[in-house]
């Protein structure tokens, strides 16, 4: 195992930044709507509006979830050079996500599959 997938498996997703930071780099980065973020949350909207303007923060598992994805968008960025690459792959279907595009696979609330996709797509597995 390499050392990168080790430290994935390591240790836990950390948050690094204040809460209403990272949805904003989620939404400005990757293009994410409130209705993807929501999704890939597993919360409601009410709950990820409370956060987006800084009124209550995630806790435990929420917090967790938003950090995955905030390292979902660094993997991204890194795996497909830039911050357009990365929009478009998000919206085009996958074979590995049954014709699905990552972004209905994340707003279904399964970042990981798509970070499985990812994966596979670094990894050169055609899709």
């Amino acid at each position: 195992m390499d050392a990168v997938a080790e430290t994935r498996t390591a240790r836990p997703a950390r948050l690094d930044v204040m809460p209403h930071r990272a949805l904003q780099l989620l939404k400005s980065d990757l293009g994410l709507t409130a209705r993807d973020l929501a999704g890939a949350l597993a919360v409601d909207r009410r709950t990820l509006d409370r956060w987006t303007t800084g009124r209550t923060h995630p806790q435990h598992e929420a917090r967790a979830r938003l950090a995955a994805l905030l390292g979902l968008r660094e993997r991204l960025l890194a795996s497909l050079g830039g911050l357009e690459f990365a929009r478009e792959w998000l919206k085009t279907p996958s074979l590995y996500l049954g014709h699905l595009t990552p972004l209905e696979v994340l707003r279904a609330g399964r970042p990981d599959r798509v970070e499985a996709n990812l994966e596979a797509f670094d990894a050169g597995v055609a899709l």
